[in-house]
This record gives structure tokens, C-alpha cells and sequence, in this order.
């Protein structure tokens, strides 16, 4: 299966901690995250999922962000992981590793198919 086509229910589970974490990595605008999710293997995000998460990461207090002068063009809207947003994802990450190892653990391969007589 190809990465630019997850299922959407998987991605809706785990974008936001997703972006949390590109976001931990320094302050950086939309474009540049979803560029980055892209470059992990997850597709592109439209910017009609990303900045909605953005929003509601920065409603929740695990963002804040600012306007900075672009160089020659329009400005951008910088994200930053707040002290909250960094305690935030460490403990849904180390839930998430938890959740999947178990979910795989059901997941387990299917025994070869029967044939029919």
C-alpha cells in the first residue's frame, strides 16, 4: 500500500501528535509541517486538516504562535510547543507506542488460506 494513501480513520488518530512532534522540533510554519509529515511517510495533509489541527492545538495551550516577516513576501505564522504541549506529547507518545504494540499483537497474520473443495 502506498503511504500517500493511509486510511483516513488512522490518520485522524494520530495526525495531531504527529504535528505535535514536528513542532517540538523548533518553531515552524504550516507549510514546512506538512511538508515534513509528508517526508515521514505519511502523504500529503491538506491544509484544510493541518490548520485546523494547528488552531485547536493552540486553543488547547500545546501551541502558541507568532507572525514573522517572510523574506521578500508575505509573513508566516510560526508554531511553538508550549511547556504544557511538550508534557502533552510525551506522555500520548509513550501511550501510543502502548496502544500499537497491543493493537499488533491482535494484528498478527492471518493463517495461510484455506482451499476448497
Amino acid at each position: 500500500m502506498s503511504a500517500e494513501r493511509w486510511p483516513g480513520e488512522w490518520m485522524r488518530g494520530v495526525l495531531s501528535l504527529c504535528v505535535l512532534r514536528v513542532v517540538a522540533d523548533g518553531p515552524t510554519y504550516g507549510y514546512a509541517i506538512a511538508a515534513r509529515l509528508a517526508e515521514a511517510g505519511l502523504g500529503p495533509v491538506k491544509g484544510g486538516t493541518l490548520y485546523p489541527i494547528l488552531a485547536r492545538l493552540e486553543t488547547e495551550g500545546l501551541v502558541s504562535s507568532s507572525w514573522e516577516a517572510g523574506d521578500g513576501g508575505p509573513g508566516r505564522k510560526f508554531f511553538t510547543l508550549t511547556d504544557a504541549g511538550e508534557q502533552f506529547l510525551r506522555e500520548r507518545t509513550e501511550l501510543w507506542h502502548v496502544f500499537t504494540e497491543r493493537a499488533a499483537g491482535l494484528l498478527a497474520p492471518l493463517p495461510a488460506a484455506r482451499s476448497t473443495p
